[in-house]
């Protein structure tokens, strides 16, 4: 009986593993702009869309997009957390304390902003490892082409897509997507 047990605990942990669903989002912790500690355990039940954002791009007034978007969906059922990275052209300069100013000062950004990261390469953070590996994620493959890519997280914690950086944070798939269509 215990040898079956241990066959069956086994071929169930081969097969969670071949479908790459090792790690949820809801299994990292991350670091605020102010230093604190962030369990995005404290996200389940919630749909998070996850962006790499930076204060001198292009893409930029996006922010003014994404804030519109949290105030009117967040809350209870909806969150969005951006990763500042200074990985596209040194478009990210600043301390975290400086981005916290510019995005209040400018944007008026209200949804939680965490520290500055690195999204790609060898010092790639381990969050961003698991958004953009589908041997990790379990359902794509994304590397992140440029600031202001999006990744859509369901309620378990599950990639369900992305949004290349040029797409709106208010597009039809955004908009779709939260509406549970």
């Amino acid at each position: 009986m215990k040898k079956s047990i241990l066959i069956l605990s086994l071929v169930v942990a081969s097969a969670t593993m071949a479908m790459g669903q090792t790690k949820t989002l809801h299994d990292f912790t991350v670091t605020t702009l102010e230093g604190e500690t962030f369990p995005l355990s404290q996200l389940k039940g919630k749909k998070v869309m996850v962006v790499n954002t930076a204060s001198k791009c292009g893409l930029t007034p996006q922010y003014e997009t994404l804030e519109k978007l949290y105030k009117q969906y967040g809350g209870e059922k909806f969150v969005i957390i951006g990763f500042p990275a200074n990985n596209f052209m040194k478009q990210e300069p600043g301390t975290n304390s400086e981005i916290r100013e510019f995005c209040t000062a400018n944007y008026g950004v209200t949804f939680p902003m965490m520290e500055k990261i690195s999204v790609k390469g060898d010092d790639i953070h381990p969050l961003y490892k698991w958004l953009t590996t589908k041997s990790e994620n379990g359902v794509v493959d994304a590397e992140i082409s440029w600031n202001f890519q999006k990744f859509l997280i369901d309620e378990k914690g599950n990639v369900v897509d992305y949004l290349k950086p040029r797409e709106k944070p208010d597009s039809e798939k955004v908009l779709s997507w939260l509406a549970g269509k």
